[in-house]
């Protein structure tokens, strides 16, 4: 049976990641009961064989605070990298597309905008905290690897400013969209409003006025009551000159009655 002081050196930490890898690939371990019962074996476990294949006693256990530390470099860092990783990019997904909708559509609660905010606030944080707790690689290529992390730990952070970017930009091009939906919906009140007014003029000009028709009502009756008195004036005129007519008869037999009186007269005479 091999003795190794602690976990925490080389020979250690290769002990840990083997026996990790056999109860998740060779025992087909879920992993969550893998992953905890390896926090058991880095914090307090002496006798690993009891968990492994490999006979190995540890002299000293490391505790709660380095047994934790070396879990989180060995196990989570080397191992769940990744599915961190994958999640920080999923959360930056939800809160793009929630801000998005919120920009689009009022009825989207302030309290989602705020919840995807703190969910990718928190898969930061823990991105920091894993990346914080790197493992100490002891080989170039585990170096290298560190390298590629933290490149890619760069460029996921570089990629959230771009989307903050976008989303601002996005907010902005928004907000003129609304100012000139807001603008065109003030034009389009005036016109209706001006059409309207258009409307009631026109209708009034074809609609019958109703002081207009008492007006020709009027207009009509004093028509009337002039023909009458046409007509009466017509008829005083007639009846007139036919008084003139016989005045002017009588004034005739007159004379021709006086004539032939005085001839007669003067005939007797001779």
């Amino acid at each position: 049976m091999r003795e190794l002081s602690t976990l925490a050196t080389l020979e250690g930490r290769s002990v840990i990641r083997d026996i990790f890898r056999e109860l998740r690939f060779d025992r087909q371990m879920s992993s969550f009961s893998a992953t905890m019962l390896m926090w058991r074996m880095c914090t307090k476990e002496t006798d690993l064989k009891r968990f492994s294949v490999q006979e190995v006693h540890i002299l000293y256990p490391l505790g709660t605070m380095a047994g934790t530390s070396l879990w989180l470099q060995e196990i989570i860092n080397r191992f769940y990298y990744s599915t961190i990783n994958s999640f920080v990019y999923f959360g930056a997904a939800i809160l793009l597309v929630t801000v998005g909708l919120r920009r689009i559509y009022d009825t989207i609660p302030d309290w989602m905008v705020v919840a995807s905010i703190s969910l990718e606030a928190i898969l930061l944080g823990m991105m920091f905290f894993i990346m914080y707790f790197s493992p100490l690689d002891e080989e170039e290529g585990d170096e290298q690897s560190n390298a590629d992390r933290s490149r890619e730990f760069g460029e996921l952070l570089r990629e959230v400013g771009e989307i903050s970017r976008d989303y601002a930009a996005m907010a902005v091009r928004l907000e003129q969209i609304t100012d000139a939906m807001q603008e065109m919906s003030v034009r389009q009140e005036a016109l209706i409003s001006t059409t309207r007014d258009s409307v009631q003029i026109a209708a009034q000009a074809i609609a019958p006025n109703p002081e207009l028709i008492e007006t020709l009502k009027q207009t009509g009756d004093q028509f009337k009551s002039f023909n009458v008195i046409v007509e009466s004036l017509a008829q005083s005129a007639q009846e007139l000159r036919k008084e003139e007519i016989e005045f002017a008869v009588r004034r005739e037999l007159e004379k021709i009655i006086a004539d032939t009186v005085v001839k007669g007269y003067v005939h007797k005479g001779e």
